[in-house]
This record gives structure tokens, C-alpha cells and sequence, in this order.
């Protein structure tokens, strides 16, 4: 409060000094009474923040330009001083100049490289620091009678100073737009200094005392960037070099660059080349408007080669006072390429060579370089590769496939095939049926095609109008043959047909009516209960898969449930009763209950990729649905009368489990709470018993693969065909066909 006071009577004095007349004497030193508006006004004051210091609004700032210029016969030359600061951290891209032309650039004495963009180069500097940039710069002088000039274009600074020195006593020249502040004379010489207009293009004349026109220029300077595009192909070398001239004095009508050894000259082209031809090992490039300032040639040169080792030659104009380059190195058909620079040789990313050099090339680029040629420093590239030979690609490959056969007590059989294709190119699928038999239906990704008939075989579309498939997807036909019809005993064989696509595993089961008795199986097939788990389908939980519900009470039922670690929506099984091969998944639905269920539509979706795979359960419950890779799967089970589940899990191709789920009949959720641990042990004797009574049923029955097939081919065959609505299934497993029959045979005998 004491301070405010004083500070209150420090203002009052002062205002009462600045006063010609005072109404008031000033108070005298001591405590001040303040209203309270206006004690919280000064409170106010006093707690309002500072202001904050803005942002700059640009990372960078060039501050000032000085520009020395000295024109000595027919040239023009000089260094071009820039200062300035970055203000951002990091690394900023800071244009320099435009319009003009540099030779060199430096930075505490050492060589800075520029980038180019259009007509303007840039320097690319790390902040926050300030900098400073000396650039060698030359322009080309126009002369007339009694008058020569040249265009300067002013960087854009803060200040831009030029410093001029002309030839010749007093000599008269003028700088628009600019200020010419001094100017002196010495020595023959004229030296000006004016301050020019920033970011603007200011024009440089003067006037001699004599009006005689200066001699011709007879120099001829020029710089050179040639970009090279090298070739290793399986019996040759190829350089393609994109040649760009900028010529800073003369009217040069050719230009010579040095034949490497071996090389033979394969063509060359521009815009102003007149002709082009080898004389004594050097390439002479002449040109047709010799004082146009830039020229663009294409040259391309080849030589033969044998070995797997190669010295990259550098092309270089002769007479350059300048010379820079890019160098792409591309290997035709399927090579390892090792590419080693040495010398002044710089390796770049491939995306920073230019566009106009990678559009030459017809294969992958593996390098890329560029240089800058200083007189003593060499550059070399060291080549190295490995030629493979080329081999067919499979266009495509099966990666499941699911065969499902029932045979009639006539002797015919329906056979449904459903693959699970990865499709690159190939269009059809080319099918060897056995004699007698013909294609009923195909349809590709569950919408139906039309099969063709051809004079090798039947095909049956992989693709169909308006599908374009990025990943794996479902292709199936049915087909019927003729057959042999059964007696009351005998043997009985059943072919599958050739496919042109290898197939990765088959599965096949085959249903028979159940008045006949097989036995003695043969063939190239193996049952499916003799393969390792991890080839074969997804296992059902032995627990429950050979259990009929209305078999076990009701607290046996529950003390299951408990032993298999249920939790509503998600069954999860103990370790080692599941078994999937690599890239698989699979499990079983079940109810609330521990009962199965069947015919449930199971939708697999990838959530990376947002590719999907759908399944439904069989009779027992189960399903399956592949190949997946590692990564967040979301998995939807849905079936009528239940509550849809939708689950996403965290997915390992190499180490599949089963995904085991429940759902809950409606949208009522239960949950089962078991308090009697006991019934558990005293029920698990019967379990273990009922287990191995009902395996050999749940093996041999069929599964809702037969179910569809029967209802698929209801009213779609034109003739009678006694479809098996009783019978017993078998299941065969074949890993690896590729464009073969597969065969399997059998013994009968009627019951």
C-alpha cells in the first residue's frame, strides 16, 4: 500500500510540474487516499501482462548485399557478398540469388553447394545462426558502337551496394533503377558506387569516348552439367548423358567431349545441334545458332561387356570452366548391383536426382551421384553385380482349397470346389474333369459366372467384369459325374480334376449314403486324422465337440463351463486343445450353454489392409478362415437369434490360437456362476468316457460343408439326381498339387 502511494504521489508531482497554472499545491509527502476504482485500475495496470514478442515471420533474413563488379576487356565479373541470419531452428532453405549467374560458392572459406530452382539459387543453412555467403559471379556484356551494358539482377535485401569499376578516364555510365552516391577515377580506371533497388533487375550502361565498336570476343567461356545415366544390361554398357551448356562469353559454333575407351556412339540430339560425329576419338557437336546462350544435347554411347565388373566413365566437355553432374546407375533384369564411388563423388537419395535423368531409364535405379569436378580431384565409380536368371512368376496360387463330394447310391457324384485364390493377372482357371462329368455352377467372390468350354479342358472364370481383387478371394464351381453305379459289393474310385493353379492344401471330404460300408481307402490322399494338427482344420475343444448337451446334467454343464474358463462372449479354451497352421483362424461358436452352433457366419477383417475373409460354422460348430498376416484382426460372428459379436484381437501368423466365442441368445446378456468346485472332479470320469464314445461319430459325420452343397444343387440340376440326405463322411487332406489329378479308392459292401 506504501508503495502505491508513492508511486500515486510520485505521478501527481509530476503532472502538477507540467501544469503552467496549478489548481492544487502538491500534496505533501505521506499516505494518499485513493478511491477504490481507481486503486483497482492501478492494480490492473500493474498485473497486466508484457506483450509477447511475436514470431518471425519468416525463418530467415538476408540483411544486405555488397556486389563488386569489374568489367576488363569483354567481360563481366565480380563476387556478390550476402549477409543475413536464420532465424528458425533447424535447417531453412534460403534463396539467394535469381537471374544470375554463379561459378562458385563459399562460406568460411569453404565450398557451399547450391540448389537450384528455376532461375534462383538457394542455400540450404542451419539455424539459429547468422551467416555470410560470398558468390563469384559473371555476366555477359552486350556491346554496340560507342556503348556497352549488361543486366545486374539485385538480390532481394535489406540494402543492395554496388561497387563498379569501369574502363577508361571519367568514364559516363548510368544504373536504373539505382542511386549512384560516389564516383572516382584513377589509373585508367572508373570506379562508381550506387545503392540499387532490391529484388529488382537494374540495367548498367556506359559510354566510351571513342565510337568505335570493341572487337569481337575471341575467348569462349562456357559452363557444363552433364547428367549420366548408366546401364549395366546382360551383354553391354549403355550411357545416356543429358548435356546442359550455358555460355557465358563467345559465340561458340561447336563443342568437343572425349570419347571413352570402347565406347561406340549410339546417337545424339538438340534442339541447336546442327550435326554430330566422331573425328580421332572425340565427339564434335556442332551447332547450327552460335550465339544462342544455352544448348541442350542427348548423347548415347555403348559398349560390349562379358564381365561382372565394370570403371564408370565421367564425360566432361573440353574447354569448361565449370563442371557439374549427376550420375544414375539402373541394372536390367535381375541383378544384385554394388556401386562404389571414390574422389570428389558424392551418393545421393534417388529421389533428389533429377526427373528428367530417371525418366530415361527403363529398369529400377539402384544409385545414384553427383559431383562437382575441381582440376585436383579425381572422381571414380566402381561397379560390381550378380546376374540371376529370369523365371516364370505364377500369376497366381491357391492358397485353401475345399472339396466337397457326395455320392449317390446311382454311382454319380456332386462335387463342390471352393478355393481360396491370390489372383495377380491370370484370368481363368483351367479344369481337366474326368470323362463324363461337366460344370454345373462357378461363381467368383460369391456372385455367379459363366464356365467356358474349351478345346483343353473347361475354364472357369478367376475374374468377372468390375472386380479388381488386392488380396485373396473366394472362387467356386460344382460339377456332376456320370459315374459307375454301385453293386452290392465292389470297389469304387473318385477323381478330382487337374487345375493350372498350384494349389497349397486341399481338403476333401468325401460323403457316401449311409446303406454302404468302405473300407480299405487308397489313393495319393491322406486321411485327415492321420496328418500333423497343424496341417489339418481347426480342432473342436474335446470337451465339448464330442458331448452332447441333453448327455451331461445341468451342474456338469456349468462345472464344464467353469474347467474351460468361460466368460460371457469369449470361450477361451486351455493351452495345447487347439491347433492352426501358420496364417490361420479358426474356433468354435457355442451358446450360453456350452452348445453348439451351427451354420453361424463368421466375417475375418485385416485392420491394416481392411481386407475381410468370411467363414460359417459346421455342424459341430467349427470354423476357419485364412490367410492372414500379423497384425489387428476384427472378427463378427453373427447367427439367427443370437446377438452379433464383434471382437478384435492382436494376430501372430507364425503362432495362430483358436479364437473361441459364445454368444448370447438375443440381446439378453447371462453369465454363469458356479459354486460347487466339487462336481467338477466327480463329473469328469463320465466326461473322458462319453468323449471317447461319441469321437468315432463327430469324426465320421458330415459337416455343413455337405448341408450347403445339398441345398445348392436343390432345383439347379436339369436331371433327377437322388441327393443322400443320410450318410457318413470322410476326410482326406493333399498338400502341395499342383496341375494333377488326385485320386482316391475304395472297398464297399451293402449293409
Amino acid at each position: 500500500m506504501r508503495s502505491v502511494a508513492f508511486l500515486l504521489a510520485s505521478i501527481l508531482a509530476v503532472v502538477a510540474q507540467g501544469q503552467v497554472r496549478p489548481t492544487l499545491p502538491p500534496p505533501s509527502a505521506g499516505n494518499v487516499t485513493l478511491t477504490l476504482d481507481e486503486y483497482n485500475r492501478l492494480l490492473e495496470l500493474a498485473n497486466k501482462p508484457g506483450k509477447k514478442v511475436d514470431a518471425p515471420p519468416q525463418p530467415y533474413s538476408l540483411q544486405s548485399a555488397e556486389l563488386r563488379i569489374e568489367v576488363t576487356g569483354e567481360r563481366a565479373a565480380g563476387k556478390v557478398q550476402l549477409d543475413g541470419q536464420v532465424f528458425a531452428k533447424g535447417s531453412a532453405t534460403v534463396p539467394l540469388v535469381t537471374g544470375m549467374t554463379v561459378l562458385e560458392a563459399q562460406q568460411k572459406g569453404k565450398e557451399l553447394a547450391l540448389l537450384q530452382s528455376g532461375r534462383t539459387h538457394s542455400a540450404m543453412l542451419t539455424g539459429p545462426a547468422e551467416f555470410s555467403i560470398s558468390l563469384d559471379t559473371g555476366f555477359p556484356l552486350v556491346i554496340e558502337p560507342g556503348r556497352a551494358s549488361f543486366q545486374l539482377p539485385a538480390p532481394a535485401a535489406g540494402s543492395v551496394r554496388l561497387t563498379l569499376v569501369l574502363p577508361g578516364d571519367h568514364t559516363n555510365a548510368h544504373v536504373s533503377p539505382g542511386l549512384i552516391t560516389a564516383r572516382s577515377s584513377s589509373n585508367g580506371q572508373t570506379t562508381i558506387q550506387a545503392t540499387l533497388a532490391p529484388g529488382q533487375n537494374t540495367s548498367v550502361w556506359w559510354a566510351s569516348r571513342e565510337n568505335a565498336a570493341p572487337v569481337a570476343p575471341k575467348a569462349v567461356r562456357f559452363l557444363s552439367d552433364v547428367k549420366t545415366l548408366v546401364s549395366v544390361g546382360e551383354g553391354q554398357l549403355g550411357l545416356a548423358a543429358l548435356i546442359d551448356i550455358n555460355v557465358i562469353q563467345g559465340d561458340p559454333t561447336q563443342f568437343e567431349l572425349e570419347m571413352p575407351a570402347g565406347y561406340e556412339l549410339a546417337g545424339a540430339s538438340g534442339s541447336t545441334l546442327e550435326s554430330g560425329a566422331v573425328e580421332g576419338g572425340v565427339l564434335v557437336l556442332k551447332v547450327g545458332n552460335a550465339a544462342a546462350r544455352n544448348h541442350q544435347f542427348l548423347v548415347t554411347m555403348e559398349r560390349p561387356t562379358s564381365d561382372s565388373k565394370a570403371e564408370v566413365p565421367f564425360l566432361a566437355l573440353k574447354g569448361s570452366q565449370r563442371e557439374t553432374g549427376e550420375i544414375v546407375v539402373e541394372g536390367e533384369g535381375t541383378i544384385e548391383l554394388t556401386a562404389k564411388e571414390s574422389g570428389g563423388l558424392k551418393r545421393m537419395d534417388l529421389k533428389e536426382a533429377s526427373p528428367y535423368l530417371r525418366s530415361l531409364a527403363h529398369s529400377s535405379p539402384h544409385a545414384a551421384f553427383r559431383h562437382h569436378r575441381q582440376p585436383s580431384e579425381p572422381l571414380g565409380l566402381s561397379l560390381e553385380w550378380v546376374r540371376f536368371p529370369d523365371k516364370a512368376v505364377i500369376p497366381a496360387v491357391v492358397q485353401d482349397a475345399v472339396v466337397t463330394s457326395m455320392v449317390t447310391s446311382e454311382g454319380r457324384s456332386l462335387t463342390e470346389v471352393r478355393l481360396t485364390i491370390r489372383n495377380q493377372a491370370q484370368p481363368f482357371l483351367r479344369v481337366s474333369l474326368p470323362a463324363g462329368a461337366s460344370i454345373v455352377s462357378a461363381d467368383v467372390a460369391g456372385q455367379n459366372v459363366k464356365p467356358v468350354q474349351g478345346a483343353d479342358g473347361n475354364r472357369v472364370p478367376l475374374l468377372r467384369p468390375g472386380f479388381r481383387p488386392t488380396g485373396s478371394y473366394p472362387v467356386s464351381f460344382v460339377y456332376m459325374d456320370s459315374g459307375t453305379p454301385f453293386a452290392k459289393k465292389g470297389g469304387a474310385e473318385l477323381l478330382l480334376p487337374k487345375m493350372d493353379v498350384p494349389i497349397a492344401l486341399l481338403h476333401w471330404e468325401v460323403f457316401l449314403p449311409e446303406r454302404y460300408k468302405v473300407a480299405n481307402f487308397a489313393g495319393d490322399v491322406v486321411p485327415a486324422e492321420l496328418m500333423p494338427e497343424a496341417e489339418t482344420a481347426p480342432l473342436v475343444p474335446k470337451q465339448i465337440a464330442m458331448i452332447k448337451e441333453d448327455e451331461l446334467p445341468s451342474d456338469s454343464r456349468s462345472s464344464l463351463v467353469l474347467n474351460m474358463n468361460m466368460t460371457p462372449g469369449v470361450l477361451n479354451s486351455a493351452p495345447g486343445s487347439w491347433s492352426l497352421a501358420p496364417g490361420w483362424v479358426g474356433g468354435l461358436v457355442v451358446d450360453t450353454s456350452t452348445a453348439v452352433v451351427a451354420h453361424a457366419q463368421v466375417m475375418v477383417t485385416e485392420m491394416a489392409t481392411g481386407q475381410s475373409r468370411q467363414a460359417s460354422t459346421d455342424s459341430a460348430g467349427r470354423w476357419r478362415a485364412g490367410s492372414f498376416s500379423s497384425g489387428r484382426l476384427r472378427i463378427r460372428v453373427e447367427s439367427l437369434g443370437f446377438k452379433p459379436l464383434v471382437r478384435e484381437i492382436n494376430y501372430d501368423a507364425s503362432r495362430p490360437r483358436a479364437i473361441n466365442v459364445t454368444l448370447n441368445v438375443g440381446s439378453v446378456s447371462e453369465s454363469v456362476e458356479v459354486t460347487a468346485q466339487a462336481e467338477v472332479v466327480r463329473d469328469s470320469k463320465r466326461i473322458e468316457n462319453q468323449v471317447s464314445k461319441n469321437a468315432a461319430e463327430v469324426l465320421n459325420s458330415a459337416s455343413g460343408n455337405v448341408v450347403n452343397l445339398q441345398r445348392r444343387i436343390a432345383g439347379v440340376l436339369t436331371i433327377p439326381v437322388e441327393v443322400p440326405r443320410a450318410g457318413t463322411s470322410f476326410r482326406f487332406v493333399r498338400p502341395l498339387v499342383v496341375d494333377e489329378p488326385t485320386k482316391v479308392s475304395f472297398t464297399y459292401k451293402t449293409k
